[in-house]
């Protein structure tokens, strides 16, 4: 818990807050996290996803965290997601968490899981160069400084370091007046700041990249994935096409906002399959975002998916 109280100290005090946890830790400081959409500073918030209710089976894999991390605080207070699919695309999806909670002035939720945290995978460092521009600018300028501004494009507001002449301001967890950031009870000032913030972690759809299907004989099912399913999934994939089947495979790495053309690739298929190591959530969502009639194979052991279980469900949506 020290370890926590110190990384938001550190997004107060002007630097990017990261923090790693499973499903029960991240229970347990979700209080935080809802401070941290009401102040609207960078924090990025790892949930390593072990199988439960309560400790459950600390050692043991679960995509089981998805619509805590997504709705799991009080009132409106919406956050980006990410999920990582590989040891080795960890990296990558850090990078991109640590970009969107810059720019945006939001914390995200980076969701792992113990099989990746387990996992390896032989890794080429990249070019620190060509890696995306996470580099931030504070607000340093006096004149009419407010802090809840807003950007035109990404609605993020300034952020300023403690101490600079000039660019005091309140912070805390009560509803901040628009510009200002008094304190504010005004109702449809707080109708207005409810929506800001959701519109702004909804804009980011377009500043990341279009959900791209692996489909080189058109097919007329999709296998929709996220997560550590990657790899039992493209095997089954795969193993399905080498029987002469034909299935189309894309996979989810931003879960909040989806993707802007999610709905178009899902109803380009007469059949969707979303293999889960939980009961249906992200296939919840998906019913309910896009009206797609999903299948579901769901398996909450402990275990990763094996590609031949996948290939049989995915030859049994087929042959439905």
């Amino acid at each position: 818990m020290l370890r926590r109280k110190a990384r938001h100290l550190q997004v107060l005090a002007g630097a990017l807050g990261v923090t790693v946890s499973a499903g029960p830790g991240v229970v347990l400081k979700s209080e935080t996290v809802g401070l941290a959409v009401a102040l609207e500073l960078p924090l990025v918030i790892l949930d390593i996803q072990r199988a439960g209710p309560s400790t459950g089976m600390p050692t043991k894999p679960e995509q089981a965290d998805l619509l805590m991390v997504l709705f799991g605080r009080n009132s409106e207070s919406p956050v980006p997601v990410i999920a990582a699919s590989t040891p080795s695309q960890c990296f990558h999806a850090a990078i991109e968490a640590a970009r969107i909670a810059l720019k945006y002035r939001t914390p995200v939720y980076l969701l792992s899981d113990a099989y990746l945290a387990n996992g390896s995978e032989p890794w080429l460092i990249p070019d620190v160069a060509a890696l995306p521009d996470i580099a931030t600018e504070f607000e340093t300028r006096p004149d009419g400084f407010q802090p809840y501004a807003r950007d035109d494009v990404t609605l993020a507001r300034p952020w300023a370091i403690p101490g600079t002449p000039g660019l005091e301001h309140r912070i805390g967890g009560l509803e901040k007046a628009d510009g200002t950031g008094n304190v504010s009870y005004d109702p449809e000032n707080h109708d207005l700041m409810v929506r800001l913030r959701s519109q702004k972690v909804a804009g980011i759809a377009a500043d990341i990249p279009e959900l791209e299907v692996d489909d080189p004989d058109g097919a007329d099912t999709l296998v929709l994935g996220w997560g550590s399913t990657y790899g039992p999934i493209a095997a089954g994939v795969r193993r399905v096409r080498r029987e002469g089947g034909r299935i189309a495979h894309a996979h989810l790495h931003h879960l909040n906002p989806l993707p802007r053309n999610t709905g178009e690739v899902l109803n380009g298929y007469e059949k969707v399959l979303i293999p889960e190591m939980n009961l249906g959530q992200l296939r919840t969502l998906i019913r309910a975002e896009f009206l797609v009639d999903a299948h579901g194979y769901n398996k909450v052991r402990g275990l990763p998916f094996t590609s031949s279980e996948l290939q049989e469900a995915i030859e049994a949506v087929i042959q439905s």
